[in-house]
């Protein structure tokens, strides 16, 4: 449990590290914070589930649906919370051990951290597009039946 306090803490002021470095507002480094924290407890508990790329996938998904949202609440630009939301997700790591990998002329062990690194990175990718996409769908369906959808 203290291991799960841990990793939500430091994602949180790691998303809100990385909107102070993008000059985000600073009334919304808590709020970037909050969505990189979510961002990052879906994604370890989603891992110990399934492996890294789905995890991943729907993690950044959740974090740019809750980026749709604050970006509505606080009337800001979505990208504020996105940006920091994800900034924990980024396999920068990976990426650094898969070049360390190739200088040390470890080709097979380079190989698959790159490709592992190419994979996150696309799910991450993906997941912000799929979260787009579902913005706009939901934007499409007429005033009147989100209405009497949510009434019931």
């Amino acid at each position: 449990m203290l291991h799960f306090i841990e990793q939500a803490l430091t994602s949180f002021v790691a998303s809100a590290a990385f909107g102070i470095i993008f000059n985000a507002p600073r009334r919304m480094l808590l709020h970037g914070g909050f969505v990189g924290m979510i961002g990052w407890i879906i994604y370890i508990v989603l891992e110990y589930a399934a492996d890294a790329v789905p995890a991943t996938l729907a993690a950044t998904i959740a974090v740019g649906v809750i980026s749709q949202v604050f970006s509505r609440m606080f009337r800001a630009p979505v990208i504020i919370f996105s940006v920091a939301g994800i900034i924990p997700l980024v396999p920068g790591g990976l990426a650094y051990n898969a070049m360390r990998s190739f200088v040390q002329n470890d080709y097979s062990a380079a190989m698959e951290m790159a490709a592992k690194a190419l994979m996150l990175s696309g799910a991450i990718a993906v997941g912000l597009v799929l979260s787009e996409v579902l913005n706009q769908m939901i934007r499409r369906i007429p005033a009147s039946i989100r209405i009497k959808s949510s009434s019931k």
